[in-house]
């Protein structure tokens, strides 16, 4: 059943569910298990096969549960696709945090919390494998991942253990106990007395942390009154929809365990893209308004904008931001399939939409205000390209804006100082996934390459040097005699010329193609690069009435530049950027060392602001030594780490 009719019959609108979390936390088997649960088969979302084989793209997936209709999305794990998760929360009703049971792979959930957190969504997290769980308590579990989020984590679940194997789980809120089978609904057993300790003592905690934004329950908590049920349900409902807590379900995906609990728990207590509307300042009222969180280029299909409908209906063939949607397609069933309409909630791709990018607001009238969308995340690793034939030039710049669309993580500079196109994104894995495209798609072959270091020079010392410059032809010879001097500045202070000709020795109309020549003759010094940070001087010249003339003068002083810079002690300078390094606190270490190994400058580190249990490292360092940084960083820190930079200054290159 399609969303569009699945609506029909319940009357309800499409939510949508953001499943997030660490590679190999179980996300796709989650998503699989969740859809094979609501009698759908495995979906997929549109675009290249090679993207979802490899996790590096959302997948889109569409199903009823219990009458209601569902989008699920499937978000990539690995930090470098980060970018396609943050999109898909923009679009979301509700986070679904998956995580494994080891306290040591906590501190992996941060970045994930932490984008929750910004926009402010609401969140369920799904502890997975509990299978592997062991002796281990589900109590350590929760204290670790509540150490990297700033929002109360509350268990809704305790589990229960046969011959020290999880095998189900009591509910906190119903106070039943449930035996897992596999392959069958679970079994409503009596709650084992080992359990009811601990089941008490957790379903306090619940009490305790929903008390904190109802009134009637903090009553019954202060008195001393067990809570019914419904005085849970109703403040979980509350808090869940308003972000002020997240609860903690668990279970086994793979083994299809908990996963119809879980399905029940999403469907009473995520909020309706009308409460997601809202939260994005939306008036319930008004034209219809969708957004953009994905652009495909799909071939012969041309350009495929994916699209969340906020409010409203958008109808094939109608007018949205100036242009006209050319097919609307959903994804019954994994397969595409046209429709003529999609209303609230639901989830398409609309066809043609050439001049919209991603994070594009649409309405009919095109005056919306901007609905809020993520920023692309600053690059952290490059490669210079080029095609392997020439020809494919021009091939390649449409192709590499066509990329840098459908993934706005990826960017393109064209280094003319350097003579390469650099593109860069988020590690090595990314860029390669984005050459692959280029041959896979575009039918382009690349080569690639470290990006050379846009490096300077300047000068120690002062040095004077005369030229001059005579030829003799058959009419008018050419004639100019200079004296010049080139001299340092501070770092940062550029290029100056003065004149200080005296008496006529050079006449005033030759002077302004003297300074012109000497600043032209600084675009390549003694060493092979630009020159910066020096004064040039004229200091004295000759000339001849007939044969001196602006040219004569400017190739005199390009004769005198040349010599003058080659005697004033020259020197190559590199540039050196700030770096701000982002690591848990166990990684902080291990970060300083490295950094000091790439001949960077420590000044210091503190602790992340709203980031519990992460720091920032600030230092200096070369930009030679920043073109594999992510890559040693991220297996230094469980591929947790990250950086950002801006370039700081130029120094005197010295060897490592």
């Amino acid at each position: 059943m399609t969303n569009s009719a699945s609506r029909q019959a319940s009357g309800a609108s499409p939510r949508a569910i953001a499943l997030v979390g660490p590679q190999g936390s179980g996300k796709s088997a989650l998503f699989d298990a969740l859809l094979a649960a609501a009698g759908s088969p495995p979906q997929r979302r549109p675009g290249d096969a090679r993207a979802r084989a490899m996790g590096t793209a959302v997948r889109i997936g569409h199903c009823s549960f219990m009458g209601d209709p569902w989008a699920l999305l499937d978000c990539p794990g690995s930090v470098e696709f980060a970018q396609e998760a943050a999109a898909a929360l923009a679009v979301a009703d509700l986070a679904l945090v998956v995580c494994e049971p080891s306290p040591a792979r906590a501190a992996a959930l941060a970045p994930v919390f932490h984008a929750i957190e910004r926009v402010g969504l609401p969140a369920m997290v799904f502890v997975n494998k509990v299978d592997t769980l062991g002796d281990q308590r589900m109590r350590d579990t929760l204290a670790a991942l509540q150490a990297h989020s700033r929002r109360p984590l509350v268990l809704r679940q305790v589990p229960i253990r046969n011959n020290g194997e999880v095998a189900g789980y009591v509910d906190l809120v119903s106070e039943r106990a449930y035996r897992w089978r596999r392959g069958e609904p679970s079994e409503l057993i009596r709650m084992p007395e080992d359990v009811a300790a601990r089941e008490a003592e957790a379903r306090a905690a619940l009490a305790e942390a929903l008390a904190d934004h109802d009134d009637a329950l903090l009553e019954k908590v202060v008195e001393d009154t067990v809570p019914t049920p419904e005085d849970l349900y109703r403040p979980l409902h509350a808090d869940i929809a308003a972000g002020a807590l997240d609860p903690v379900l668990l279970g086994a995906a793979e083994k299809q365990h908990g996963v119809l609990r879980l399905w029940k728990a999403l469907r009473h207590d995520v909020p309706g893209p009308d409460a997601a509307a809202a939260r994005l300042g939306l008036a319930p009222e008004g034209e219809a308004v969708a957004q953009v969180f994905r652009t495909i280029h799909a071939g012969h299909g041309g350009k495929l904008s994916c699209v969340r409908i906020w409010r409203g209906t958008l109808k094939d063939g109608a007018s949205v931001n100036g242009a006209r949607i050319g097919g609307i397609t959903c994804w019954p069933g994994g397969e595409p399939a046209k429709a003529n309409e999609a209303a609230q909630g639901e989830i398409v791709a609309l066809g043609r939409l050439d001049a919209l990018g991603t994070g594009a607001t649409l309405s009919p009238s095109a005056s919306v205000a901007a609905l809020p969308f993520p920023d692309a995340a600053s690059p952290v690793f490059a490669l210079a390209i080029a095609t392997e034939d020439r020809k494919d030039d021009v091939r390649l710049t449409a192709a590499l804006a066509r990329l840098t669309e459908e993934d706005p993580s990826l960017s393109v500079v064209h280094d003319a100082e350097a003579g390469q196109i650099l593109l860069a994104g988020q590690g090595d894995i990314h860029l390669g996934q984005a050459v692959a495209r280029l041959a896979e798609a575009h039918g382009l072959r690349v080569t690639t390459a470290r990006p050379r270091i846009a490096c300077k020079e300047t000068i120690r010392h002062a040095a004077r040097h005369h030229a001059r410059h005579r030829r003799q032809t058959g009419g008018h010879g050419q004639f100019a005699d200079v004296t010049l001097e080139v001299a340092p500045r501070s770092r940062g202070e550029g290029f100056a010329f003065e004149d200080r000709i005296v008496g006529g020795a050079v006449p005033r109309k030759f002077i302004p193609a003297v300074g012109e020549a000497a600043e032209e003759a600084t675009h390549k010094g003694p060493l092979g690069n630009p020159v910066v940070d020096i004064t040039v001087t004229l200091h004295d010249g000759a000339f001849h009435s007939v044969d001196s003339s602006d040219m004569a003068f400017a190739t005199a002083t390009r004769m005198a530049m040349q010599e003058a810079l080659a005697k004033a002690d020259p020197v190559v300078l590199e540039p050196v950027d700030h770096v701000t390094i982002l690591v848990p606190q166990d990684g902080t270490a291990a970060a300083q060392r490295l950094l000091s190994s790439r001949r960077g400058q420590i000044l210091g580190y503190a602790e992340k602001e709203d980031w519990p249990g992460w720091d920032e490292v600030q230092a200096l360092v070369p930009e030679a030594e920043l073109h594999d940084l992510i890559i040693e960083l991220r297996s230094l820190t469980m591929g947790l780490g990250t950086y950002t930079r801006r370039f700081d200054h130029l120094a005197e290159a010295r060897a490592r």
